[in-house]
């Protein structure tokens, strides 16, 4: 059974977990042959399982480690939070970032561009998230390479303009 793994991280971000229980989105998800939805909704509301009919749903709020849920995931769409892209990434996970184009001062926008020009990643919004599923293609993207965390550290102060 083919599974998507959601995760917002700690945060609370409602409009994501709306859109992608959209029906029109699982119909993109389905068309796809995804069939099993797993949520990780942080602070945000849980749907229920009435909200995504055909598919399998897991929900859940906060674990110590969510490693296991992206072991086990063929697609992982995640929140743009470095720890939650990283960990995406560094499982060999095919990622699809959607960018909360609510927030101020958005250094989330900053990373997912550097980690899409670097071909690690896709990224979007939630109003185009529909759209990227129905036409995404993972094919083009490269491997993340885990190196040195100061490497990593480095990358995220070119990629914040830090330095």
């Amino acid at each position: 059974m083919k599974t998507v793994f959601v995760t917002v991280g700690t945060t609370r971000f409602d409009e994501l977990i709306f859109t992608i229980t959209s029906s029109e989105t699982l119909q993109v998800l389905k068309a796809r042959g995804y069939e099993h939805l797993v949520l990780q909704v942080g602070r945000g509301s849980l749907p229920s399982q009435d909200d995504c009919p055909h598919f399998t749903l897991e929900t859940f709020r906060f674990k110590n480690s969510i490693a296991e849920d992206m072991k086990r995931a063929d697609l992982v769409i995640s929140h743009a939070g470095a720890g939650s892209c990283l960990e995406a990434l560094g499982a060999g996970k095919p990622l699809l970032v959607v960018v909360n184009d609510k927030l101020m001062d958005n250094h989330q926008l900053e990373l997912a561009r550097q980690l899409h020009a670097d071909s690690h990643l896709l990224y979007c919004t939630c109003s185009t998230l529909t759209e990227m599923l129905r036409t995404m293609d993972f094919s083009v993207l490269q491997p993340f390479l885990p190196g040195e965390p100061r490497n990593f550290a480095n990358f995220l102060d070119k990629a914040l303009g830090v330095r």
